[in-house]
């Protein structure tokens, strides 16, 4: 494994742009974030020779930048229903489902959910997603999912902190 070709450089690009989404606490500022790292997560999928992943962080990019302006179930329920047009296309055994079940689960929380909600459904995601890295040997991903989940956690945490601070100063 090389850790500075091409492919696993523009991993260590989707880590930045992802680690970053995550960091923020503006639902908005998140997903524009996670568009530009599910863009550049593509072509890292692409250079790695994984399509399930590559199309499936393509379409979450396409996915998370349509969110911005929208909201609808129905539009999630496009997202999902060619999510898992393309796993059956390009998913090679339970492993190629991974990405797919993880993008599914993204979808429904950008464009139904807010807030904690829509983080802990992204966050089982993560999780999935994170699992696929180890197994594509992707370095930049293994490190980003395992970062995004951490930080995704503490900035769930600090939400609800700032609620519960709120709520008993009135």
């Amino acid at each position: 494994m090389q850790f500075f070709s091409i492919a696993q450089c523009v991993g260590y690009i989707a880590f930045v742009l992802g680690v970053s989404a995550f960091l923020q606490k503006s639902d908005r500022k998140l997903k524009a974030l996670n568009a530009s790292e599910s863009l550049v997560y593509s072509v890292h999928f692409t250079l790695l020779g994984n399509p399930s992943a590559a199309a499936c962080a393509l379409i979450s990019g396409i996915r998370s930048f349509l969110s911005l302006k929208v909201r609808s179930p129905y539009l999630a329920a496009l997202f999902i229903v060619i999510n898992v047009g393309f796993g059956f296309v390009f998913a090679k055994g339970v492993a190629g489902w991974l990405p797919v079940i993880g993008s599914c689960l993204a979808t429904l929380a950008i464009f139904l959910m807010r807030g904690v909600r829509m983080r802990m459904v992204l966050l089982m995601s993560t999780f999935l997603w994170l699992a696929n890295n180890i197994l594509s040997g992707s370095i930049g991903g293994t490190l980003l999912e395992a970062t995004i989940a951490t930080v995704n956690s503490i900035t769930i945490i600090q939400i609800l902190r700032t609620r519960t601070q709120i709520l008993e100063a009135k």
